[in-house]
């Protein structure tokens, strides 16, 4: 076996920092199934979110977060995030990510649910591929990580409930290879891809959920899938997502009918919630009968427009639409997983050795509903911890199971839930994101949940052993697609981003989280 102190598996912000941190405490292998810059950081741009402004405070960014987090957020991980971010800030400016300035000063903007100015941005709107490309690059020259592109992690090796190594399927040749660790850190991203429309690259498959999953590690919040409300909508155009941001810069909704709707939905307007806006966006669609809304920054100065979002601006230019002088036509996409591999404020899963970073981690942050740009934050405060907690070697700390906040459950057995009903479709990445689209997206019900539920148990009972990288991608899918599924059929009741159309209401009978974990 490959033996190393730590092996990360992900090579977005979460992997790159946190294997740029552990390389000064031990060897480092950084495995990832596509090549390093590929991920979802390259793709995020709004920003990232610090108390840094002189009318700010780190206790008013708690207060918007745990506002945002619809009665679910933990206020120990949301407290240290807010009082930390300066530090993590300062962390990126050394490893060179070139934030934009005004005078000398760090450029800050506003985005939704934001109460203040707090957003700092580089490149305009390429924050994520900024910080990416700066991490990576110091990340190839490092002779303390051990960097293997192209290798899909296929089984989380335990002994004694404790984490003993990987096993990794090398995608190009076929090879399967075993590492040995002392901790090992997922950091694989989200579950975008289990969606017909998204954001996300196609790599965001949802792997570290389900490897986690199966290792014994309890699984949060999964019912909680954010939805962009604006990604581009043209023919022919793979998805692109237009950030919050320019809605920030004072863009504004239109209906087909050229009409601003969102003030029916929200008295914020077009800065509301992101689930707010995704669903007004929807209902303005069924009204009007349109497969689209309009983003309008036409009344914006045509300079500021292609100053502070110059990738938007090139990419919808490149497609024939000049944005400066017409809106843009928007949908909802699916963007970001909040739920993922529950963690404590360290990082720590509830098995030995185990640790989850980023989106594939549920640090309790989020709660029902994330607030703008405080993903990228999330991934250097816990990162960060990640590495202090393990280069000091404490005892792990439990995680708390108190049955007021939280209900405890696993997956049924897929035989048990599988149906017959309907047409009997073949499992493949296409059926499932259709599925997913239409009968776990923006707007569910628990007839089509249990639609959903009866063809996913099917799909997991049908599939042969995986034995490459797609049919892995496809089998860890499916499993974290059914307990997305789970969740949201027993949360009867609507909160931040799951909306249920027979449970419209927030139910206070529900103010816990749902826990998956493997024998309950």
């Amino acid at each position: 076996m490959n033996d190393y102190d730590y092996v990360i598996v992900g090579s977005g912000i979460a992997g790159l920092y946190t294997a740029l941190l552990a390389q000064q405490h031990g060897s480092v292998a950084l495995i990832t199934k596509h090549s390093v810059e590929e991920c979802n950081t390259k793709y995020a741009q709004g920003g990232i979110a610090a108390a840094l402004g002189p009318d700010d405070t780190p206790e008013l960014h708690y207060r918007d977060t745990m506002a945002a987090g619809a009665g679910l957020c933990d206020p120990k991980p949301v407290r240290i995030l807010a009082e930390e971010a300066a530090d993590r800030i300062a962390d990126l400016i050394r490893y060179g990510v070139p934030f934009d300035t005004v005078d000398g000063s760090i450029a800050l903007t506003k985005e939704a649910a934001h109460s203040v100015s707090r957003i700092l941005h580089a490149g305009g709107d390429a924050t994520g591929e900024q910080i990416e490309i700066s991490l990576s690059n110091v990340a190839r020259l490092a002779k303390g990580i051990k960097i293997l592109e192209y290798c899909l992690a296929t089984r989380i090796i335990t002994e004694g409930g404790r984490v003993a190594g990987l096993e990794v399927l090398d995608a190009r040749s076929g090879w399967r290879i075993e590492f040995s660790c002392r901790f090992l850190i997922l950091a694989t991203g989200g579950a975008g891809r289990l969606y017909k429309i998204t954001t996300n690259p196609d790599i965001a498959t949802g792997d570290g959920v389900a490897l986690a999953y199966e290792a014994g590690a309890e699984i949060a919040d999964m019912e909680f899938f954010q939805f962009h409300p604006t990604a581009l909508r043209l023919p022919g155009v793979a998805p692109f997502l237009i950030s919050e941001a320019v809605r920030g810069e004072g863009a504004v909704l239109r209906n087909s009918a050229g009409e601003r709707f969102m003030q029916r939905y929200d008295p914020k307007g077009e800065l509301a919630p992101r689930d707010i806006v995704a669903r007004g966006v929807v209902s303005e669609m069924r009204g009007t009968r349109a497969d689209h809304v309009l983003l309008d920054v036409t009344h914006l100065s045509p300079a500021k427009v292609t100053a502070r979002f110059p990738q938007i601006y090139r990419f919808c230019l490149d497609q024939g639409l000049d944005i400066t002088k017409r809106p843009i036509p928007v949908a909802p996409a699916a963007h970001y997983m909040m739920g993922g591999v529950r963690t404590n404020v360290w990082g720590e899963t509830n098995v030995s050795n185990l640790f989850a970073c980023g989106e594939t981690a549920c640090t309790g942050v989020h709660g029902a509903n994330r607030l703008a740009s405080n993903s990228l934050l999330e991934v250097l405060i816990f990162g960060k911890r990640i590495i202090e907690r393990t280069s000091r070697s404490l005892p792990p700390e439990a995680l708390a199971r108190d049955a007021g906040k939280f209900l405890y459950t696993s997956l049924p057995q897929a035989e048990k839930c599988a149906t017959s009903r309907g047409k009997r479709t073949a499992a493949s990445l296409t059926a499932l994101q259709d599925l997913m689209w239409d009968d776990v997206g923006i707007m569910r019900s628990g007839e089509s949940l249990r639609r959903a539920r009866g063809r996913l148990a099917r799909w997991e009972t049908d599939i042969p052993t995986p034995t490459d990288r797609a049919s892995y991608e496809l089998a860890n899918a499916i499993r974290v697609a059914r307990i997305m599924t789970e969740a949201a059929l027993m949360r009867e009741e609507s909160r931040g981003a799951h909306f249920r159309s027979d449970f419209p209401e927030q139910d206070e009978r529900w103010l816990k989280r749902i826990v998956f974990l493997t024998g309950e």
